[in-house]
């Protein structure tokens, strides 16, 4: 079982009796297993580096090689892979999750913009102009959940605990 199964109905184990719970177990499949008996996540990588160019749309594959390029400290690869995730199932928590922990590896900056108000006579009607805060004023409240740069090291560590991984399995 996995912190976050978001693996597709497609990667799941085939029914019994079936033809294709007969036929040999995916690299997808091979490498969850792998994992889950303690292959180093460096070692994993290139093989959902062919996943992910086998197939391209599958997200389980970019989330999973976005996951193990976090635990092998390659934050940059695993924000391109995240992002590519999160873009083909925006819906799939865990994708989202990786993208978020290689941000904050990163230090790149979110996807929304300031909403900037309108300026005082331009029909937005009262109240216009006056309005503060939004997502950039939150920043600095967002900074004190998120914590300081010395608790990411934290969160470094608790990557190389080796939670199991989240995309299949």
């Amino acid at each position: 079982m996995s912190v976050i199964d978001s693996t597709p109905s497609s990667t799941s184990p085939p029914e019994a009796g079936t033809a294709e719970a007969n036929a040999e177990p995916s690299l997808f499949e091979e490498a969850i297993g792998r994992y889950n008996a303690g292959a180093p996540a460096g070692e994993l990588i290139a093989d959902f580096q062919t996943i992910t160019q086998q197939a391209p749309r599958q997200s389980a594959g970019w989330t999973c090689l976005a996951w193990l390029q976090l635990l092998d400290g390659q934050p940059l690869e695993a924000l391109r892979a995240a992002r590519t995730a999160v873009r083909l199932n925006p819906q799939d928590p865990q994708a989202r999750v990786n993208l978020s922990l290689a941000m904050l590896e990163t230090g790149a900056k979110g996807v929304r913009r300031t909403h900037r108000p309108r300026a005082a006579g331009d029909g937005a009607g009262s109240g216009a102009g006056q309005r503060t805060g939004g997502i950039a004023g939150g920043r600095s409240a967002q900074a004190t959940r998120l914590g300081s740069a010395a608790e990411g090291a934290g969160l470094a560590a608790w990557l190389r605990t080796r939670p199991q991984l989240p995309c299949g399995g």
